[in-house]
């Protein structure tokens, strides 16, 4: 073959490759293009997204938002803050005063606020509603695969623990008109055909307050509970366990991780973003009070160990409008900020630090978290054993440690999160679209990962013969 012949045939054969390469070329991009735009597709359309079909039991509306309206009514502080303290409550006649629908801005009690937006999220009409919100609201309990009670009550047992009638809280009087709306909603629900199917297996309770629904948890306790955390279910006060936590034990035929959801307390301080953020000069920081009760007993030996540390700050006080400003400046002026237990393993400080871009260090062994599974704690927080943490010098020594890059990745991961841990929705009547990466959209999720077992669990009770009693057990936390 002549070289002229052979140049021609490589030719030829570089134009077919180029030509083959560019139609592969041009295919693939296609279909890239193509997969985007289904994945956009995809990801606008209701269809692919979760959806829990939740029904609204039906309880009279002084139970609820009708509670808010007496809250609001009051003439009085709220008697255990200090006094001129209760933002809601001024003796000044010029305040403003907010709408009847907003929930308290009372610290002590705005803290627990889920149940309000949760139940915001369900008034929400259909069309305004996100399409990729998981809960959607149903008419018949017969379509529902959850029935939510849309009893307040947290905002319940506060008004009965403040406003000096503290006294009555612990008796099953008609005095305590706290135990009386826990009556009612009992008498309401639990005599459904609603309840009678699942033996309540599939309603849905929120008891953000440790003492929240304190007179009948026995007869709530097979339904899903949308709780904090398990403080509030302790077997034993472990005044003699010297402050360490692993010695308590939990009611575990009440409360458990299979069926029962983590959700977080509302944060108290102003959300920073990374834009505003600023040098911190300061390692640690902690406001609080330095003593409590079971596993929080822990508080005052670590005040011990740590109140003379140089750029450690430990400060007793409540983030209400006496020291809310502190707790701003503070939180923001530090590295890192402990979250130590309290009378309950967990608090809204953890989710003040969150919000303030403040790296949260856990010192609670017991502690559960709210979205696990969905969220990694260990990217963005630091968890201390409290022997390690009661060990002189252990714990600064740590921190100390952590470079300056990992401490900026910790708080880029913070960021990344915060939308996480958001209630509001910017509307003061609580009512309105939430967004589809807030709290209340991610516990709505949360109940739906609990589905099979709800369902297997109502399954499972049917085909028990008649008068056979199974003790109730839940060993796995």
């Amino acid at each position: 073959m002549t070289t002229i012949a052979r140049s021609f045939k490589f030719l030829i054969l570089g134009t077919v490759t180029a030509t083959l390469i560019s139609v592969i070329s041009i295919s693939l991009l296609r279909l890239l293009v193509s997969s985007a735009s289904n994945f956009q597709c995809l990801s606008q359309n209701p269809i692919s997204h979760p959806r829990l079909k939740v029904y609204v039991a039906p309880l009279r509306r002084a139970l609820n938002y009708g509670l808010l309206e007496h809250y609001w009514s009051l003439s009085l502080p709220d008697s255990r803050l200090p006094y001129g303290s209760d933002p809601d409550h001024l003796t000044n006649a010029s305040y403003f005063r907010r709408p009847s629908f907003s929930y308290p801005e009372n610290p002590v009690i705005k803290q627990y606020s889920a149940e309000y937006w949760i139940l915001g999220d369900l008034e929400t009409s259909g069309e305004s509603r996100d399409v990729r919100s998981v809960a959607q609201r149903v008419e018949t309990w017969e379509d529902a695969d959850v029935v939510f009670v849309p009893f307040f009550a947290t905002l319940s047992a506060e008004l009965e623990l403040g406003w000096g009638r503290k006294g009555w809280f612990g008796k099953k009087r008609n005095e305590n008109m706290d135990y009386v709306r826990q009556m009612e909603v009992i008498r309401n629900v639990t005599e459904t055909d609603a309840w009678k199917r699942s033996g309540g297996k599939d309603h849905v309770f929120v008891l953000t307050d440790p003492v929240a629904m304190w007179h009948v948890r026995k007869h709530i306790a097979p339904a899903i509970l949308l709780v904090v955390d398990f403080g509030g279910w302790y077997k034993i006060d472990s005044k003699s366990s010297k402050g360490r936590n692993s010695t308590l034990k939990i009611e575990h035929t009440q409360v458990s991780l299979i069926k029962d959801v983590i959700i977080p307390y509302t944060h108290l301080l102003p959300r920073l973003t990374l834009a505003q953020d600023r040098d911190r000069d300061i390692l640690l920081y902690f406001k609080g009070a330095k003593r409590r009760h079971r596993g929080g007993l822990i508080r005052e030996k670590l005040w011990e160990v740590l109140e003379n540390e140089p750029d450690v700050i430990m400060e007793e006080g409540f983030p209400d409008n006496i020291g809310r400003e502190q707790s701003i400046k503070g939180m923001r002026s530090s590295e890192f900020c402990l979250h130590p237990a309290g009378d309950t393993p967990t608090s809204c400080r953890l989710f003040d630090a969150i919000s303030s871009l403040c790296i949260p260090v856990i010192v609670s062994d017991t502690i559960e978290l709210p979205f696990e599974g969905m969220l990694d704690y260990s990217n963005f927080s630091i968890f201390i054993s409290v022997d390690n943490a009661l060990e002189p010098d252990w714990l600064v020594n740590r921190l100390r440690n952590i470079t300056k890059e990992r401490r900026q990745q910790y708080r880029l991961d913070l960021a990344r999160v915060q939308s996480k841990f958001e209630y509001g929705n910017g509307n003061l009547t609580g009512m309105g679209p939430i967004h589809p990466d807030s709290a209340v959209n991610y516990i709505w999720m949360k109940v739906y990962q609990k589905l099979p077992i709800i369902k297997e669990a109502i399954i499972r009770e049917k085909r028990k013969p008649k008068g056979v009693n199974i003790p109730a057990r839940c060993h796995c936390t």
